[in-house]
């Protein structure tokens, strides 16, 4: 057994400019000159060169002098972070985790990444993800596996588990995202995080050329307050017409709400008795804060999970087919990998299926808000089960094995994508090995603000832990 198969526990915490500071901790620093924005981004460079050898989070390492200065003023002004290797950033090359885009350096960075660097971050690296974040965990042909600080036996969910394992593992407070079937949320439950999966429109995006627009950009933090304050100035800088001012979230609502718990899979899949009894104790917490809740079955009709399949089978035959006209000359469909290729295979065998799910995929997105007429939120779990090991989704795996194991594992979390409305993974549950497990709480279109305002009132009711708490060597523990 190889130092990296070993099951470890990993932080980065030492004492340095970091500390244990979450996000809103090192703006309180930084505004009182207790700490400079050089000494956070040094720090965090160091702490990513140190645990990455054991949880291979990172794609490209960002060397300060390839960005422009971020103003001063700037809301977020001296923030270490990481951007996810599916967006560009000026300068560096955009896989997307898979060995058939060329690395060609960006002209530009895209519009989210914009967005982000004008709240004033430093990135420091790019982060890892599964191949054009198709699968529910991050290990590639291209780059390995990326590990889950809290056992690196395990997966650290995907497609954005880079960015979770780093979060997770102390080596930056906040780190982007993106979320079309789960990729937020799932990391998130995987390593310990907070993950909001944003109302469509939210924040800043690429126009839409996909038949039914899944996807969304966002955050992973450690607490519930970095990742109000994140929004909160995002809302500063972009008003959305349309959807309801999430506002500056300080404490939980006095207003009592109809939760409905969802603990059934799509189909009658099967949900892990850990996952389910983390649904369930989250459900008593908020009895016992004095709302209501009651059980529901699965709010997705049977036609749903099959229907997502063909569009995601749909949306990996297009990047295979057409990827020379996204990614340029050099693209190789040839080589991308075999999960990628099933998935492509799906769609060819089911074609004649495909406008039917279409329809009634759009049909879900205008209705999906009828399920929310007798309640405010909705509690589920995030996964059937808890961070598998390495290689339950490796890519050396018979890809049909893996699209059976993935649509099993990754069960509750594409319905949000499809209408468009908010979700969120807190860190709510412990596996029997010890690893996380997320509770996911949805809520209608536009009302992110009722999710933090619930998230805020479960963290002080029942409060995880992060590693970032746990008194350790830094890289080891």
């Amino acid at each position: 057994m190889t130092a990296a198969d070993r099951p470890t526990r990993v932080s980065a915490v030492v004492d340095d400019a970091l500390g244990g500071d979450d996000l809103v901790g090192l703006l309180d620093r930084l505004a009182r000159r207790e700490v400079s924005a050089d000494e956070l981004r040094a720090a965090a460079v160091t702490r990513a060169r140190s645990v990455n050898p054991h949880l291979n989070a990172v794609a490209a390492w960002v060397e300060q002098s390839t960005l422009p200065a971020a103003a001063a003023d700037a809301p977020l002004a001296g923030i270490p972070t990481l951007v996810k290797d599916n967006e560009d950033l000026v300068g560096l090359p955009t896989t997307h985790g898979s060995r058939a885009v060329p690395d060609r350096a960006a002209v530009s960075s895209s519009p989210w990444v914009e967005q982000f660097l004008g709240l004033g971050v430093v990135p420091v690296a790019k982060s890892t993800l599964s191949e054009f974040g198709l699968t529910a965990t991050t290990e590639t042909l291209r780059f390995g596996a990326t590990r889950n600080p809290w056992n690196t036996n395990h997966s650290s969910g995907g497609s954005s588990g880079g960015s979770a394992a780093l979060v997770a593992a102390g080596v930056v407070p906040i780190a982007h995202a993106n979320d079309g079937g789960g990729s937020i949320r799932i990391p998130a439950s995987c390593c310990g995080l907070v993950g909001l999966k944003p109302s469509r429109g939210r924040l800043a995006d690429v126009p839409v050329r996909v038949p039914v627009d899944i996807t969304t950009q966002g955050v992973l933090t450690r607490s519930v307050r970095d990742t109000v304050r994140y929004y909160s100035e995002v809302e500063r800088i972009r008003h959305v017409p349309g959807l309801p001012p999430i506002g500056l979230v300080e404490r939980p609502s006095r207003v009592r709400l109809r939760i409905g718990l969802v603990v059934t899979a799509p189909l009658g899949l099967p949900v892990s008795d850990d996952v389910v009894q983390a649904v369930l104790a989250t459900g008593a917490v908020c009895e016992g804060l004095g709302h209501r809740v009651e059980v529901l079955p699965n709010l997705a009709d049977g036609s749903f999970a099959a229907d997502f399949l063909r569009y995601w089978a749909l949306l990996s035959s297009l990047i295979c087919r057409l990827g020379f006209l996204e990614f340029g000359r050099g693209f190789d469909a040839s080589r991308t990998e075999p999960f990628t290729r099933e998935l492509t295979a799906v769609a060819t065998q089911q074609a004649t299926l495909v406008p039917g799910s279409l329809r009634r995929l759009r049909r879900l997105a205008r209705t999906h808000e009828d399920g929310f007429t007798d309640y405010d939120v909705v509690l589920s779990p995030v996964l059937a089960h808890a961070p598998p090991v390495i290689g339950h989704l490796g890519p050396e795996l018979d890809a049909h094995t893996h699209l059976v194991r993935v649509l099993r594992y990754a069960a509750f979390t594409p319905l949000q994508n499809v209408s468009g409305s908010p979700a969120l993974s807190l860190p709510l549950g412990r596996s029997a090995t010890g690893v996380p497990v997320g509770v996911q709480v949805a809520a209608p279109f536009g009302h992110e603000r009722r999710l933090l305002e619930l998230a805020l009132e479960l963290e002080e009711a029942a409060p995880w832990p992060t590693l970032t708490s746990t008194e350790g060597d830094g890289a080891r523990q």
